[in-house]
């Protein structure tokens, strides 16, 4: 999300007695970001919204554990990563990728060949090592916790399975992963070194809890009048999903659904 996007409207529809619903199943929209150096000398971050759930990639903590379907939404991949992080000093994993992977198929903000890696590794966006347990070591990872899940995730990974997490095992997983890749379009085993990994952390897209409106568009008070001349549409609409990710656009396709619906009633078509 922008910086300069603070909830400003949000904040002056509220000053006339708007009603903001909040009360959802998670109010704002997630997603895995990585953080960038743009050279300059700002903090810039980039969204993972694919990638992660192609063959020869997974997800885990510093522990070396895996903790959810690295395929899935990325609003549900950041629900797994916060719950898996209660209690801890940050939200963080680190996606890991084998050398074929991320040259395939690339890695977050790292492009695939015959995009240059080298400058990633440099800049530490990328880490590298010969060794998932050299790779473990520089990131920071529990590194006989990781040979371990690597080990077990490969061998299901051969068989097109992944009993831990299921992943694979679903539509929205199986359009996520690589049509040519078999038995399972998101499943391969991490084994042509070197190996590669990337911080993640989680990171909002935008907002569930908004404005509460009619079947018009009109932004409510608490008392459910509606108040003449204000409607609301986008990311300053409450959520018609209660907070749930639904797929892609699920923020665009209502904007454009409710901005119509305004405009014909604004308008005296409706």
């Amino acid at each position: 999300m922008p910086y300069g996007n603070t909830g400003d409207g949000l904040r002056m529809a509220e000053a006339i007695g708007a009603r903001i619903e909040d009360r959802m199943r998670s109010p704002i929209a997630l997603a895995p970001v990585c953080r960038v150096d743009t050279k300059e000398g700002e903090l810039s971050c980039f969204p993972l919204f694919s990638t992660r759930g192609n063959p020869g990639k997974i997800a885990v903590l510093r522990d070396g554990h895996r903790f959810v379907d690295e395929a899935s939404s990325y609003h549900d991949f950041c629900v797994g990563l916060i719950k898996a992080c209660a209690g801890r000093q940050e939200a963080v994993a680190y996606v890991i990728s084998d050398h074929h992977s991320i040259r395939r198929y690339g890695l977050g903000f790292a492009h695939p060949y015959p995009m240059p890696l080298g400058q990633h590794v440099r800049s530490g966006y990328v880490i590298r090592g010969e060794t998932i347990r050299e790779l473990a070591e520089k990131a920071g990872i529990d590194p006989d916790a990781l040979e371990r899940t690597v080990a077990t995730f490969n061998i299901y990974a051969g068989q097109g399975l992944d009993p831990d997490f299921g992943r694979g095992s679903n539509a929205y997983d199986l359009w996520a992963g690589d049509p040519t890749h078999r038995p399972n379009p998101c499943l391969g085993a991490l084994e042509r070194g070197p190996f590669y990994a990337i911080r993640v952390f989680a990171g909002s897209v935008g907002t569930f809890a908004g404005l509460m409106t009619n079947r018009h568009a009109q932004v409510l008070r608490e008392d459910g009048s509606a108040i003449r001349g204000l409607y609301a549409a986008g990311n300053d609409l409450a959520s018609i999903t209660g907070g749930d990710y639904i797929g892609g656009g699920c923020t665009i396709g209502p904007a454009m659904t409710f901005g119509y619906i305004a405009a014909r009633h604004m308008s005296g078509l409706a």
